[in-house]
């Protein structure tokens, strides 16, 4: 994909995102942590990643892991688009029966790679299946996506500490700085401040960029580290972007979407994507 297309793509995710969530009802669903990642899960599934969704096994494919597993409206968007599984299922988000849960839940051929949902874990993971294919000799790549309020948990940082030492250049994390969580601002619960300075004093390799510039997002992610480092990947996002009513609104960190509201984040929608 170009960065029309990418662009293009992005816009698509976050209708499925709204789908979804209107599709769920009663039930709710995280909506501001799904639309901040939305460029990102564009980029990743648009241009980034290797993979083939009909082959979902493969080996040699590419891994996300979505450890800020809330908002995994955005990966299930990108899913359906890439036909891991039909985009009508996306109206089934969060009914009996439905695979398509308000968490993650594995399901490989699906194309979703590990459940995730308690916070602090997917970097864990993550560095286990980059460390595997060290030692396999594949050449894979692993990218996770973190919240920044997740990153108040301390596994990240024990993490942090072992893929630095295990020389993990075929790791990626991406840091969704939305600078909000389920509670308020990052700012007022707990301040980690310079997210930068503390993933380059684990002898990260770290990037700052715009997480909503996909040329930006696009260049970050295929830079090409030789340093044997892993990678971080400081993304500054607005939790809710795209729909002007939900940005920066933290009512919609787990809201439900009614039919007003969904028509008029819609037409915003169908409007963005016309310039």
């Amino acid at each position: 994909m170009n960065l029309k297309d990418l662009k293009q793509f992005s816009t698509k995710i976050r209708k499925n995102i709204l789908l979804a969530a209107f599709s769920a009802g009663a039930k709710s669903a995280h909506i501001g942590g799904a639309l901040s990642i939305s460029d990102i899960i564009a980029v990743l599934y648009g241009k980034v990643m290797k993979f083939n969704s009909n082959n979902p096994l493969d080996e040699n494919r590419d891994r996300l892991i979505l450890s800020k597993g809330h908002a995994c409206l955005a990966l299930y968007s990108a899913l359906a688009e890439k036909k891991f599984f039909p985009k009508s299922e996306l109206e089934n988000f969060e009914k009996s029966g439905s695979f398509l849960l308000g968490h993650p839940v594995m399901n490989k051929e699906k194309g979703i790679e590990f459940s995730t949902g308690s916070l602090g874990m997917g970097v864990s993971l993550g560095i286990g299946v980059a460390l595997a294919a060290k030692r396999k000799n594949k050449n894979f790549h692993t990218y996770i996506i973190v919240g920044d309020g997740e990153c108040n948990e301390g596994s990240i940082w024990e993490s942090a500490l072992y893929a630095a030492h295990a020389k993990l250049d075929n790791l990626t994390v991406i840091i969704d700085k939305n600078n909000l969580q389920q509670t308020g601002k990052n700012q007022d619960i707990l301040n980690l401040d310079n997210l930068i300075d503390k993933f380059k004093s684990f002898n990260w390799h770290t990037i700052e960029i715009d997480g909503h510039n996909i040329e930006s997002i696009n260049n970050t992610l295929t830079i090409n580290t030789t340093n044997n480092k892993p990678k971080a990947i400081i993304a500054n996002t607005v939790k809710g972007k795209g729909v002007s009513l939900f940005e920066n609104n933290n009512e919609w960190h787990h809201s439900i979407l009614v039919k007003n509201n969904y028509e008029i984040a819609l037409k915003e929608l169908d409007e963005y994507e016309k310039k």
